[in-house]
C-alpha cells in the first residue's frame, strides 16, 4: 500500500506562482495607501523613505477637521469636509440600496410567477439596459434634473419647500439627495431584477400553493415564504447596489452640489493643478473603504446564512 505522500498529487510550482501574484495584485495597492496614509507628503514624493519612516495621524486629522473635537495645530482652516460628505455618501448609498431591493424583488418575483402580455421581453431586456454606460445618461439625465422635473418657486409648494429648506429659484432634483438616490435605483434595478428572478425560479412553487391554503394571503406568502428562501440572492443584489452607490462618481459630480457631494466626489476636487495633498487622499481613500467592507461583511453573514438554512440532515 502506497503512502499518502506518493498518492498526494501536489500542484504545479506554476499554479502557487499566480496565486501569489493575484494576492500581491489585490492587496497591494490597499497596502500601498494604507502605508502612505500616515507618512507626510514630502515622504511619498520623494519615495526614499520606503518602509522606514516616522508614522503621523496628520493626514486622517486634516481629513477629519470638521468631526474631531479639538483643533489641530497644523491646520489654519478646515477646507476638507469629510464629516458632512460621508453622511451624503452613506444616505444615498443605504436609501438607495433599500429602494433598489424593495422594488427589484417585488418585480422579479411578477416576472417570475404572474403571465402578462410582454414579460418575456421585460425580463429579456433588463440587463440589456444594466449595459448602458452611466457615461450615456449623464447629458440627458442634468438637463430633465435642471429642468424638466421642477416645482416653480411662484407655486404655493415651491415658496413652502424654499421657506423651510432655503433656495432662490425653483425646486428641482437637481443638488438633491432624491435627484442622486432617484438615479442609482434605475442603474441598479435592472441587474437586481435579473439576479432575483434566478433565485425566485429556484423556490417551488408548492410552498406558496400550501401556504395559500393554509389561508395565507399574497402579501404573507411573498414576505414569509419567499424573500425568507431568496435571502442569498438579496444579500448579493445588496452588495452590488451598495458598492456602486457608494463609490459613483460620474453621475453624482453634474447632479450634487455643496451641501450634496459624496466623498469620491471630496477626494477628487482635493486635487489641483498646483497642489495635491497626497497624504490627506491616502487617508479619505482609506476611510471611504471602510463602509463597504463592512457591509460586504454583514451581507455575506446573511449569504451564509441563507444557504445553511435550507440544509437538510440525513
Amino acid at each position: 500500500m502506497s503512502s499518502s505522500s506518493e498518492t498526494h498529487q501536489s500542484q504545479h510550482p506554476a499554479f502557487y506562482m499566480v496565486v501569489v501574484m493575484l494576492i500581491i495584485m489585490a492587496i497591494g495597492p490597499i497596502a500601498l495607501m494604507f502605508v502612505n496614509s500616515f507618512k507626510l507628503d514630502v515622504d511619498i514624493i520623494s519615495g526614499t523613505s520606503g518602509l522606514l519612516f516616522l508614522p503621523t495621524i496628520q493626514n486622517y486629522e486634516t481629513a477629519l477637521c470638521d468631526v474631531l473635537p479639538y483643533e489641530m495645530e497644523h491646520l489654519d482652516f478646515c477646507a476638507l469636509k469629510f464629516g458632512g460628505a460621508f453622511v451624503n455618501s452613506l444616505v444615498i448609498a443605504l436609501v438607495s440600496t433599500i429602494l433598489t431591493l424593495v422594488i427589484g424583488c417585488m418585480a422579479a418575483y411578477a416576472l417570475v410567477r404572474f403571465r402578462f402580455m410582454g414579460r418575456d421581453a421585460v425580463s429579456g431586456s433588463t440587463l440589456m439596459v444594466r449595459m448602458v454606460p452611466p457615461a450615456v445618461l449623464l447629458v440627458p439625465v442634468f438637463g430633465l434634473w435642471n429642468n424638466e422635473f421642477c416645482i416653480s418657486k411662484t407655486s404655493w409648494l415651491g415658496s413652502l419647500i424654499r421657506d423651510e429648506f432655503g433656495g432662490r429659484g425653483d425646486v428641482c432634483l437637481a443638488g438633491t439627495h432624491s435627484g442622486i438616490i432617484l438615479i442609482y435605483v434605475a442603474m441598479n434595478l435592472p441587474f437586481v431584477i435579473w439576479i432575483l428572478q434566478s433565485f425566485i425560479v429556484q423556490v417551488p412553487r408548492q410552498l406558496e400553493e400550501a401556504a395559500r391554503m393554509d389561508g395565507a394571503g399574497p402579501f404573507q406568502v411573498f414576505f414569509k415564504v419567499v424573500l425568507p428562501l431568496i435571502k442569498p440572492g438579496l444579500a448579493a443584489a445588496a452588495i452590488f447596489t451598495f458598492r456602486i452607490a457608494w463609490n459613483e462618481y460620474l453621475l453624482a459630480s453634474a447632479l450634487s452640489d455643496r451641501d450634496t457631494k459624496t466623498v469620491p466626489i471630496l477626494i477628487v476636487n482635493n486635487m489641483s493643478e498646483f497642489n495635491v495633498e497626497w497624504g490627506v487622499i491616502m487617508a479619505t481613500g482609506m476611510l471611504l473603504a471602510i463602509p463597504p467592507i463592512i457591509f460586504t461583511l454583514f451581507a455575506s453573514r446573511q449569504i451564509i446564512t441563507g444557504m445553511t438554512a435550507g440544509a437538510v440532515k440525513g
